[in-house]
């Protein structure tokens, strides 16, 4: 595999914010992997640390890498969940779910202290929605779920794999939004929310803290989010 100098810049400058005994939360897609993988080399270089997955993919991976994994059930707190994005714009508004694992990201987002988001640098933009929005949906009438999207104008459409629909970790279905430009990012999450059928988006507006961007150069480049501290469980 070739190596990205732009992602693994970003993918190992997170993973040096992490802190013997934290928990932290492994995100999904092809900058969080040289994350796990500079996790994977502190781990193995003696640093005590435990981590949660957000998709069976990044557990797998944790697990080649000789992450300790602790069960969700164990869990008593995320110090610092380091995922990726499909889009993000200086305002650390993001769009998340190209690799289909949108609603276990922002279950971890939501239960960490702090959310760290890496990406390249072609992934930071001034507005949202040139990256179709991701929807995750139920397959039980999910045509209706279908239809009452169009009517919004998402202009949705239903991926597939294989000529066969796209199936989540959790038995779901996605329906790609085409945007194109997103310009009340609020509204449109309130809207996606509302319709019966619909488990999650791909919009999480409010979760990073920090946004770090990788350049080919291998230069980073980072943006903090001011103010209080998001509160976790």
């Amino acid at each position: 595999m070739q190596v990205n100098i732009a992602k693994k810049a970003a993918g190992e400058k997170a993973a040096a914010y992490i802190q013997p005994g934290m928990t932290v939360g492994l995100g999904t897609g092809s900058t969080a992997y040289y994350t796990i993988l500079r996790i994977g080399e502190l781990v193995r270089g003696g640093m005590a640390l435990q981590a949660v997955a957000t998709s069976a993919d990044s557990e797998q991976l944790a697990r080649e890498q000789q992450i300790p994994l602790v069960p969700f059930a164990e869990v008593q707190g995320i110090d610092l969940d380091i995922d990726g994005a499909d889009e993000a714009d200086e305002q650390l508004r993001l769009i998340k779910g190209g690799g289909g694992a949108l609603l276990r990201e922002k279950i971890i987002a939501a239960a960490a202290g702090e959310m760290l988001v890496v990406i390249d640098e072609s992934k930071l933009v001034k507005q949202l929605g040139r990256f179709p929005l991701p929807v995750e949906v139920i397959p039980f009438a999910w045509e209706l779920t279908f239809k009452q999207l169009a009517a919004i104008g998402a202009a949705p459409v239903r991926r597939e794999q294989e000529g066969q629909p796209f199936i989540t970790d959790n038995g779901n279905y996605i329906l790609d939004c085409h945007y194109r430009q997103i310009r009340d990012a609020a509204v449109v999450e309130t809207q996606l929310n509302s319709i019966p059928g619909v488990v999650e988006n791909g919009l999480f507006l409010h979760y990073a803290v920090k946004l770090i961007i990788g350049y080919a150069d291998g230069t980073v480049k980072e943006i903090i989010r001011h103010g209080p501290a998001r509160r976790s469980f």
